[in-house]
């Protein structure tokens, strides 16, 4: 064993154990963020706007400071960026993350020196957290890769603006700049086909041990390493043993990773946002992410199927259950305040409190009455993978409310196919009977003769990737929406469709 992989076996006990106190009092460890935050706010513009020197429990902040979200906060985001000081937080933030906007175009979330430093500790203790529980810290000998944006970065008014990832990309400890590839300039390459080609030539020949990203750009990158040298990804790489990812639910693609490369690997998720680092999976054997409780941020709950309710209640992790779909709302030392993050999570354990990501408050179907989310889909899609062998791509769902005379709507699956199921048919019989189970809305609205059973449209081999890059969201951190409410991905597919 190698010096650097026994130290990281030392360090990754260490912070075990000082994870531990949090872990085993989590409540208390809310309740001393929550007290930290407001303190240190309370002579901020917000603060001062908002009665934080009168604010004494959770009750009394919900009632004095309404959830937002980022059209609603931005006033506020516009005084920073004009460079006035102490205005969701002491002084000014040290970057903006720069990230697609949905109404009004870019947003900017503030980062500070304090948010950041919570953002990388997660990351790291995600890594440390794998090495406790599995004994295994050879891979940090080998080379690492981390799929991300560009690090270079403009400056206005003694801020940095750039991409979260492209951020994260100046603070890999010295310790791993070594191992970490790509190197810089290619780091910096803008156009996303052209850095992911200088990336299998930089990598093709080294022993990689860790890959991370985004499924589906890593899968783009997978593809054309075994374009390029006909092997799959674990021969080519023979001591790659991680895989780090986030942004997406895994499952949907696994089965065809696990072809690409041609063995298991363990893998870690990963719940960033430029909004702040919320979760990390902790545990091989057990199921969610661990919820971290003791990283500046303060975490409020709203059942998702109350949140758009005149003031649904406002739950902290004291009172929420498992099993229920909760918008997550956030205060922050970053300085957002009730911020609606626009996630959904589902608590799977409160002992400790684990999560997985359920979607998307906004990303949801109910054209009908069915409120069909994300996780359904997924779960779904999973299932009729599982039974069958396809292998699947990408994939979205959104409503067709305008059928063909003599039809009833249905909800439309476009789906690229790696590997097509025998049956189609019976693909979408399995997909079907899924959602009828999770869903009984959707079971209730098939059964009343209101909708009729869903369609798949097959989608040509690399539709997805060509759509994301006609609209110029190809790459980086930008993600394919897993469903919609409305038939604008749907329609933008139209000329990848595959004939019938």
């Amino acid at each position: 064993m190698s010096l650097k992989a026994f130290a990281a076996k030392v360090f990754a006990r260490y912070v075990h154990f000082k994870n531990s106190r949090w872990v085993d009092n989590p409540v208390l460890a809310q309740e001393k963020v929550f007290e930290k935050l407001l303190k240190t706010a309370v002579n901020t513009a917000f603060g001062k706007d908002h009665g934080f020197g009168e604010i004494k429990s959770q009750e009394d902040f919900a009632l004095r400071v309404p959830i937002r979200d980022y059209e609603q906060l931005k006033p506020y985001v516009e005084r920073v960026r004009h460079g006035e000081k102490n205005v969701l937080w002491p002084g000014k933030p040290i970057y903006f993350a720069k990230t697609s906007g949905t109404t009004s175009g870019a947003k900017y979330i503030p980062i500070t020196g304090a948010s950041m430093k919570y953002q990388i500790e997660a990351s790291r203790n995600a890594i440390l957290s794998y090495i406790h529980e599995t004994g295994n810290s050879s891979f940090v000998n080998g080379k690492m890769i981390f799929l991300q944006g560009s690090p270079e970065m403009e400056e206005k008014n003694g801020i940095k603006f750039g991409r979260l990832s492209g951020i994260s990309a100046h603070y890999v400890p010295d310790y791993l700049q070594k191992n970490r590839l790509p190197s810089w300039e290619t780091n910096c390459i803008e156009d996303w086909e052209t850095k992911v080609e200088a990336i299998v030539k930089e990598t093709v020949n080294e022993n990689m041990t860790v890959i991370a990203g985004i499924p589906s750009w890593v899968q783009m990158y997978f593809e054309r390493l075994k374009a390029k040298t006909g092997e799959n990804i674990g021969d080519l790489f023979k001591n790659f043993q991680l895989f780090i990812y986030g942004g997406v639910n895994y499952e949907p693609y696994r089965s065809k990773f696990e072809a690409l490369m041609g063995r298991k690997v363990d893998s870690i998720e990963l719940f960033p946002a430029s909004e702040g680092f919320f979760a990390y999976q902790d545990s091989q054997t057990e199921k969610g992410m661990l919820l971290l409780l003791d990283s500046g941020i303060f975490y409020e709950f709203v059942r998702a199927d109350a949140f758009f309710d005149e003031n649904p209640a406002r739950l902290t992790i004291r009172d929420v259950e498992l099993g229920v779909d909760y918008a997550m709302v956030i205060s922050t030392n970053a300085g957002l305040w009730a911020y609606n993050l626009g996630d959904t999570v589902r608590f799977i354990s409160t002992n400790p409190y684990r999560v997985v990501v359920s979607g998307r408050i906004k990303h949801f179907i109910s054209a009908f009455g069915e409120h069909v989310i994300a996780k359904e889909v997924e779960e779904a899609m999973q299932k009729a993978i599982e039974k069958t062998g396809a292998q699947v791509n990408e994939f979205t769902v959104a409503p067709q409310t305008d059928p063909e005379e003599g039809e009833l709507p249905y909800h439309e699956w476009l789906v690229e196919f790696e590997k097509t199921p025998h049956d189609l048919e019976a693909f979408a019989q399995l997909l079907d009977t899924s959602m009828q189970q999770q869903n009984s809305y959707y079971f209730d609205l098939l059964d009343g003769k209101i909708l009729q059973r869903l369609k798949i449209t097959k989608i040509g081999k690399g539709g997805f990737q060509e759509y994301m890059k006609s609209i110029g969201k190809l790459g980086g951190q930008n993600k394919v929406k897993r469903l919609a409410n409305d038939r604008e991905l749907a329609d933008g597919l139209s000329p990848f469709k595959l004939q019938k």
